[in-house]
């Protein structure tokens, strides 16, 4: 059978197949009752730290250089894991990078606007530029990306995340990869569970899911937004335009599944349930989780199967989606003992 995801540029920069591994002490800690649990290790795609963007910008920087660009721009807040994986994708590429951070996240920790993946960003020698919170991002866009043109470079666009139709191929082919590799060891009925934020990597999955509809469900922990439902239109909007795009049939809207309530106060603002999820992962598998991402999306998995959300002959497959540069810029978070 033909990869439909054949025809689009790529630039390899992904160490994949990732780990596939069973988490036997995590479900010894959990009780009789819990389900066979694995995870993916997406944050050990190799680029910069690892983490899920890889494989989006892969797609991004692919398209990047078939438009003949020679710079990207993107965006995030502060600590955010898609810049610095954009910062070292560009290095890899040979592009100049430019950051636009903004400044949103309405946390004090001492480390956290000078270390972990801000620090990583000044290494890989991006283009920084820093947006307090009532500061207007489009407008220092518009601003980057009149420069490029007028010193005759070519700049590429990437909003947060890289979740666009182009960036949202990688997820659509890493749940061919996750389907593949369940399917050889014999595991039939199954879950791929994960953190959602800016939506590419959940629209990708579900569409994946549609080009493989005896694999995995996919059902995300919303650790982005505090409304919800709009989260979820969106996602579903921009699975329907990443199908349409590779010619298959959009996802229905019951496709989307998004767990909230564990976002906390607000995106990026740690939760005691974060921080008793990262450390529970850490001294059972040995395993280390992020702060905004993985933590939140690691304790909405856990209250889940507690609740008994998920049948018992059903493997859980939880998505590793990387960020761990982001753990030393809340380093207070866990030295509060």
């Amino acid at each position: 059978m033909s990869d439909p995801l054949g025809a689009f540029p790529r630039f390899p920069l992904a160490h994949v197949p990732t780990p596939l591994t069973e988490m036997k002490r995590l479900r010894a800690s959990l009780g009789p009752s819990c389900p066979p649990l694995f995870i993916k290790r997406d944050d050990c795609t190799g680029l910069a730290g690892g983490g899920n963007k890889t494989r989006k910008l892969e797609f991004l920087i692919g398209e990047a250089l078939a438009e003949g660009c020679d710079t990207i721009v993107t965006t995030g807040a502060l600590q955010s894991n898609h810049a610095r994986q954009t910062a070292a994708a560009a290095v890899a590429a040979g592009l100049r990078a430019t950051l636009v951070l903004v400044d949103m996240v309405p946390y004090d920790g001492e480390k956290y606007r000078r270390s972990g993946n801000r620090l990583l960003d000044d290494i890989l020698g991006a283009d920084i530029h820093i947006i307090p919170p009532d500061g207007n991002p489009v407008a220092v866009f518009k601003e980057l990306m009149a420069d490029s043109a007028a010193k005759g470079r070519k700049a590429y666009f990437t909003p947060a995340g890289g979740s666009t139709v182009t960036g949202s191929f990688g997820y659509a082919a890493a749940y061919i990869e996750i389907a593949d590799e369940l399917a050889a060891r014999g595991i039939g009925k199954s879950r791929i569970v994960h953190a959602s934020s800016s939506g590419g990597t959940q629209a990708g999955l579900v569409v994946g899911h549609c080009m493989r509809p005896d694999g995995p469900a996919v059902h995300g922990i919303n650790v982005y937004r505090l409304d919800a439902d709009s989260m979820k239109a969106d996602i579903a909007k921009l699975a329907a335009a990443t199908a349409e795009k590779i010619g298959i049939a959009a996802p229905s809207a019951d496709a989307i599944l998004l767990e909230d309530g564990f976002v906390g106060p607000r995106y990026g603002v740690p939760t005691p349930e974060m921080v008793e999820a990262v450390e529970l992962v850490a001294q059972t598998e040995g395993i280390l989780l992020d702060p905004v991402y993985t933590g939140k999306g690691m304790a909405g998995f856990l209250s889940l199967i507690q609740r008994g959300a998920f049948a018992q002959d059903e493997t859980q497959v939880f998505l590793h989606t990387g960020g761990m540069p982001g753990l030393f810029a809340y380093e207070d978070e866990f030295l509060r003992k």
